[in-house]
């Protein structure tokens, strides 16, 4: 099963799920409409194996609205993601074992 969280308004976002297509069966998360739990966001975190900030979109007026950090703590941040989604990196492809953001969008074949 690989799941992607999907912006279908993002370029890289469709063009990560052009590349997956024909990889198995998929299930479309549209994220912002459907926002992930702290939980679900740790989990995917450590399929990642990156710090939160690494997940986020820093660049984000949210994230700065939101009087955030890049040094606020992975709590807070995951919190900060659940809460308003658009801070979620896009796309991001998940599998049983593993997960890879799509920036580039050839970066999640790696895992497929």
């Amino acid at each position: 099963m690989i799941i992607i969280w999907h912006s279908p308004r993002c370029s890289k976002s469709r063009q990560t799920l052009a590349l997956i297509e024909d990889k198995g069966e998929i299930t479309i998360r549209r994220y912002l409409d459907d926002a992930p739990t702290v939980a679900e966001i740790e989990a995917v975190q450590a399929k990642l194996g990156v710090k939160a900030i690494e997940m986020m979109r820093p660049k984000e007026a949210r994230f700065k609205e939101l009087g955030l950090s890049k040094t606020d703590s992975d709590a807070t941040l995951r919190t900060a993601m659940a809460e308003n989604p658009i801070l979620i990196e896009r796309p991001i492809v998940i599998t049983d074992t593993t997960a890879a953001i799509g920036r580039p969008p050839a970066a999640v074949l790696d895992i497929l």
